[in-house]
């Protein structure tokens, strides 16, 4: 499946890319196909069973999460799982084809290696990656970790927390226009998002989901409304920004708490 933006969407993806503060920024890359991705193996075990698939930010490297800590960390936490680093940069959105080549690429070859619990971990615009796979895919993920995800403008998170929040907000009642219904928007993915609302949302169509977020961060405002719809024990913040010190902080807080395997003995 292909995703759609809208003309302003789009625009206001690029933007954000322009802006994201990362380490290691650089210009728009070109999406190649297959999608390329590095294999990390469990430190403690030759047969796990659970992957985590790690979407990076707009114009950050897969290796990225390696340097910053995030692979060690698993091992810390002594986590019998395999961790995909997917070079999924902000090109795939910009082509329409980060569902398509995350499915194609990752997943299929995913199960067909025997994975029984595939989690996808994403950062900003792989956050929002993540959460439009989880929604036009109902049923296939294990669980979904968000770091401060991009979740569309601002205009339609002041719509919503206009409404009275998350659990009040309908959408508008028709599609945005220009766009097309059969493909999903950031609205779509919001109306989504309320199937979280009084729900702890297990194992299902719509996988447990772990937010995380700095509490000055740029999108600190989306976080806010979707955190309202969470569980408390899911919700994770920190001081700081949109960049990798404050990823890294929550991503140690959070894994703990994450129904990850551990390893043997």
């Amino acid at each position: 499946m292909q995703i759609f933006f809208p003309t302003r969407l789009h625009l206001r993806i690029l933007a954000l890319g322009a802006a994201l503060v990362v380490t290691g920024c650089g210009g728009l890359r070109t999406a190649k196909a297959p999608l390329e991705s590095t294999l990390e193996k469990s430190g403690c075990t030759p047969n796990a069973d659970t992957l985590l698939v790690l979407l990076p930010g707009a114009y950050s490297h897969p290796d990225e999460f390696t340097r910053e800590g995030f692979v060690k960390a698993l091992n810390d936490n002594r986590l019998a799982v395999d961790v995909m680093l997917v070079d999924a940069h902000l090109g795939y959105y910009q082509g329409k084809t980060i569902l398509d080549r995350l499915e194609r690429d990752v997943m299929v070859q995913a199960r067909g290696k025997g994975y029984k619990s595939i989690w996808i971990v994403g950062i900003s615009v792989g956050g929002f990656g993540g959460l439009l796979y989880a929604q036009t895919h109902p049923g296939e993920l294990a669980g979904l970790v968000a770091l401060a995800p991009y979740l569309g403008e601002r205009t339609l998170s002041t719509d919503i927390a206009n409404a009275g929040g998350l659990a009040r907000w309908t959408g508008p009642l028709g599609d945005l226009p220009g766009s097309d219904p059969r493909a999903p928007n950031e609205t779509q993915l919001w109306q989504w998002l309320r199937g979280y609302v009084g729900t702890t949302a297990t194992f299902g169509a719509r996988p447990p989901l772990y937010l995380g977020y700095g509490t000055d961060d740029r999108f600190a405002f989306s976080h806010q409304l979707l955190a309202a719809a969470l569980p408390k024990e899911r919700v994770f913040t920190t001081e700081g920004g949109h960049d990798w010190p404050e990823w890294t902080r929550l991503w140690r807080r959070m894994l703990p708490t994450l129904p990850l395997p551990g390893c043997p003995g």
